[in-house]
């Protein structure tokens, strides 16, 4: 389970994302400079809902090993995707007392836009979590008082690409106050703006909850490749022993065929590259099923195809399984990490005669069928799981669409 509420249950089952219409206005609703919206909505600028800023300078000497986390633009970015923080920087006590007496500190609802790297991600203060950021990384909107903290992050969300088409700089792009400031926003009333906070909140919720269910089921899909394909762990009705085999006798590899742009034409079969398949041509030159690998640019990444195919010059296909299961060794491949035998600091080159040499312990075939079915299985819950995750995230967009400019009222 994933935690999916009745509400959120229904608004999926409601709201799905479609092609915008042409704008009208339909009773109960008038134009505005962002569209056309309810009449009960008001037009706001950013620095009328919220006091833009920055923080104070903070030097490097001043970072500690403990104390209050440090956060750049870069931690605040992996707090918006829900990924844990590596190494964290931390000021002391004391230098974090000090800032927040003279110039205050992030509290809860504060908004934090990410203004220089990756533009433009939008953070909402928890009230769980203290800490300080780094000047000139992030804007800081706070004193948020007549507004609704998660509705004003969902706006500017929702004008993310406006925001950062209005960035200055040439080689590095950055986000100023002055330009966030004059962002408009459509402002329902209190109640309202609540309401559709909390209907985004629980989508996002449901969101956060797959991608935390597909990490756990891709964890557990790792520690099974390392104990099934190495027979730490034994399928039932499995005994016998494993055989040492090098590679090259086991599943060789050959690099593929050129197929230049201009001679690619729309088809039916899938055109392998390095780093997977990205085009379908009219022809093939190897029959399915196949196991096929990056040769040259992106190494390391194994593409299972089932049909004919075209294996790129770019990459590198096994021209005979030998007798073996080929789910298996495409699983054997994936687990090995081929990007060990990449050489070249420039453009990385995989040497299929390192990959020939390296030895492996194989088990008879059948138990090599069981074996890559047990694993398929996990990949197909995942890949359902995922598709599940992306179609929840195309509707939250329609939901958006539809709520923060009213063309949807929840009160």
């Amino acid at each position: 389970m994933t935690g999916e509420t009745p509400a959120v249950h229904e608004a999926l089952a409601v709201y799905a994302p479609e092609a915008p219409e042409t704008e009208r206005v339909p009773p109960g609703y008038r134009p505005s400079e962002v569209g056309v919206i309810p009449e009960d909505w008001t037009i706001a600028r950013l620095d009328e809902l919220a006091e833009l800023t920055s923080s104070r300078r903070i030097f490097e000497h001043e970072y500690v090993t403990s104390g209050v986390p440090f956060f750049r633009g870069k931690e605040i970015s992996l707090l918006v995707n829900g990924e844990p923080i590596a190494d964290p920087y931390f000021i002391s006590e004391k230098r974090y007392n000090e800032l927040e007496s003279q110039y205050g500190a992030p509290a809860k609802g504060d908004i934090l836009i990410t203004a220089v790297g990756t533009l433009g991600n939008i953070y909402v203060v928890p009230g769980d979590i203290r800490f300080y950021f780094k000047d000139g990384n992030l804007i800081w909107l706070r004193k948020i008082e007549v507004a609704e903290s998660d509705y004003v992050a969902a706006q500017l969300k929702r004008a993310r690409t406006k925001i950062i088409g209005g960035s200055i700089g040439s080689s590095q792009r950055a986000l100023t106050i002055v330009v966030l400031k004059d962002v408009q926003i459509p402002v329902p009333p209190l109640l309202e703006q609540r309401a559709i906070a909390a209907a985004l909140s629980d989508v996002d919720a449901l969101i956060s909850a797959l991608y935390k269910l597909i990490s756990k089921k891709r964890a557990v899909k790792t520690a099974a490749m390392q104990q099934l394909l190495t027979g730490q762990q034994r399928l039932p009705g499995f005994n016998g022993e494993w055989e040492m085999r090098r590679l090259g006798d086991i599943a060789p590899l050959q690099r593929g065929f050129d197929l230049p742009n201009s001679m690619l034409k729309k088809g039916g079969y899938p055109v392998v590259y390095s780093n997977g398949i990205l085009n379908h041509h009219t022809d093939f030159m190897v029959e399915g099923p196949g196991v096929v690998t990056g040769r040259s640019g992106t190494i390391g990444k194994v593409s299972y195809v089932e049909e004919d195919y075209w294996p790129h010059n770019t990459a590198l296909w096994v021209t005979d399984f030998k007798g073996n299961s080929p789910k298996f060794i495409y699983h054997l491949y994936k687990s090995i990490g081929l990007d060990r035998f990449g050489t070249g600091s420039g453009v990385p080159t995989l040497n299929r005669n390192d990959v020939h040499a390296f030895s492996v312990s194989v088990p008879s075939s059948e138990e090599q069928t069981a074996i890559a079915a047990v694993l398929s299985d996990m990949d197909a819950e995942i890949e359902a799981l995922e598709a599940r995750r992306e179609k929840t995230r195309r509707i939250k967009q329609g939901m958006m669409q539809e709520l923060l400019t009213g063309r949807t009222r929840l009160v």
